[in-house]
């Protein structure tokens, strides 16, 4: 594959995740109209964002074993098809029920997408993978940013909020036509190669220490916490900016774009010290605990500029990359099982994107200012992962940088 086709395939690649990043928080931004819509309070909207998690979780396994096995085009396709269906079905909804199905579809199309890039990226750009791999939440952070922007210049404009998700459509359309000629390099396994049989051998009959054992639950925890944390405050921080703070809607998204431009921030930084400066480990335990002093901050003083600061910086520590540096930890505490980790930690992330909407759909009933502290808890739930990790990590020399 020559260098041009290359840089065009990965363009592609990147473009789904610019509009992932847009369907993340499109009905949270447009929660009011199609709570109307639908005939139901924020809440039942709440429901319908969780029903993403469940199609993630759904097809999640399944998607990484075919993709493995009938190449990684093929499902990056499925996945922008399903994407399509999802902003067509949301706007042509006439009830939660029929909503409910069509975020079960966006999340198959999310867990589709993941099973087909993430690998084509890595067998793009084998020297380079880490790096691929985390530009992949730097365009999703764009589209996080862009979206609210986009709504509320509609809402500015008064015109229909549908054409936000008729824009999602074109962009998958435009991209699946630019895809289907595309070339994707050969499937590739990229295993980690033993000094020779034998020891391969006995490596996969070692037990794992009580040690490895903590550390193994501690970060699959921490795979759910890391995506709550940042994906309650992506879901919740306009409505939180305009019903707490009493923000008009615009000020109250342009919360969510601060968030996102943070975010963006936050995974540039990232890629550049995690691999030169400081290990995985500590840039988890960094991560978290800013991100809690934000979240007090924003809950305690509910102020304009307060929630402006806090935005920021809750994007570069919650939505900067923190939850893809648990998956390099808990990776290289178990190098003999990679793919097995992997499904294990992206599975408890799912479960998270599932759960917390229905939580603070139970919790918006008592108020929006106790979702905040809601996700102060997880925060610090957060906080103490990392300090357990940390501990472990600085007598076991299997975690690296």
């Amino acid at each position: 594959m020559t260098s041009t086709e290359r840089i065009k395939t990965t363009i592609c690649l990147y473009l789904n995740y610019l509009v992932h990043g847009m369907a993340i928080v499109i009905l949270a931004q447009n929660m009011t109209v199609l709570s109307q819509q639908w005939h139901v309070n924020d809440a039942g909207v709440s429901l319908v964002i969780s029903s993403l998690g469940i199609g993630r979780l759904l097809v999640l396994y399944l998607a990484g074993t075919f993709s493995d096995r009938l190449g990684r085009k093929l499902f990056v396709q499925i996945g922008i098809l399903t994407y399509t269906l999802f902003f067509i079905g949301i706007v042509i909804s006439p009830n939660i029920a029929v909503a409910y199905f069509f975020g079960i579809l966006a999340g198959m199309a999310n867990s589709f997408l993941d099973s087909g890039t993430y690998p084509a990226l890595m067998e793009l750009y084998p020297q380079r993978q880490a790096t691929a791999n985390i530009m992949i939440k730097a365009f999703a952070s764009i589209g996080e940013l862009l979206l609210p922007i986009i709504v509320a210049g509609l809402d500015h404009f008064q015109l229909w909020y549908g054409w936000a998700f008729l824009l999602c459509v074109c962009l998958m359309v435009v991209n699946f036509s630019f895809l289907r000629q595309r070339t994707f390099p050969r499937l590739t396994t990229n295993r980690v190669t033993m000094p020779n049989k034998k020891q391969n051998t006995l490596q996969k009959h070692i037990p794992l220490t009580p040690k490895e054992i903590i550390l193994g639950c501690v970060l699959t925890v921490f795979g759910y916490i890391s995506m709550a944390t940042f994906y309650l405050v992506s879901q919740w921080l306009t409505k939180y900016g305009s019903d707490v703070i009493h923000l008009n809607l615009v000020h109250a998204r342009m919360l969510v774009s601060v968030y996102s431009v943070g975010s963006i921030l936050g995974v540039i930084v990232t890629a550049l010290l995690v691999e030169r400066i400081i290990k995985p480990v500590w840039f988890m335990l960094f991560d978290t605990v800013v991100s809690l002093l934000a979240l007090v901050a924003l809950t305690l003083i509910p102020t304009w500029w307060v929630a402006l600061i806090s935005s920021f910086v809750i994007g570069c520590s919650a939505a900067g990359g923190v939850m893809q540096l648990g998956l390099t930890v808990m990776s290289n505490t178990f190098p003999r099982a990679k793919g097995r980790i992997t499904g294990i930690y992206y599975t408890a992330s799912g479960l998270a994107s599932f759960t917390i909407p229905v939580f603070t759909a139970w919790i918006s009933q008592i108020g929006i200012y106790e979702i905040m502290w809601f996700d102060v808890l997880i925060a610090g739930i957060g906080v103490l992962c990392s300090i357990v990790v940390l501990t472990l990590s600085r007598e076991k020399k299997t975690i690296v940088a």
